[in-house]
């Protein structure tokens, strides 16, 4: 099982970026896929996933702003993200709940001007 984020980088606060996630091993299609983020000396905290039928789920800090989405034939999920804070800094991390769960390395992102 392997889960690769990209996309991440530098953009100054009210821009954007779309977050991919790329996964092999396993069968992507029957899984649910996750986005969570870790700022710099604080936890992980959950952002917005995506169950195998589409339906879709955020946390309230992100919701409006980000948007969650999967390619099945890509075998690939992706954030959107939108209006970008300061405080949205942190390293981006992809989960599949495939078995017991599977994270991928993260992609970081910061917000700054």
């Amino acid at each position: 099982v392997q889960l690769v984020e990209s996309g991440g980088g530098l953009v100054k606060p009210g821009g954007s970026l779309r977050l991919s996630c790329a996964a092999s091993g396993f069968s992507f299609s029957n899984s649910a896929m996750s986005w969570s983020r870790q700022a710099p000396g604080k936890g992980l905290q959950w952002l917005s996933g995506i169950r195998n039928d589409g339906t879709t789920y955020y946390a309230d800090s992100v919701k409006g702003r980000f948007v969650i989405s999967r390619d099945n034939s890509k075998n690939t999920v992706y954030l959107q993200m939108n209006n970008l804070k300061p405080e949205d800094t942190a390293v981006y991390l992809c989960r599949s709940d495939y078995e017991s769960g599977y994270w991928g390395q993260g992609t970081q992102v910061t917000v700054s001007s």
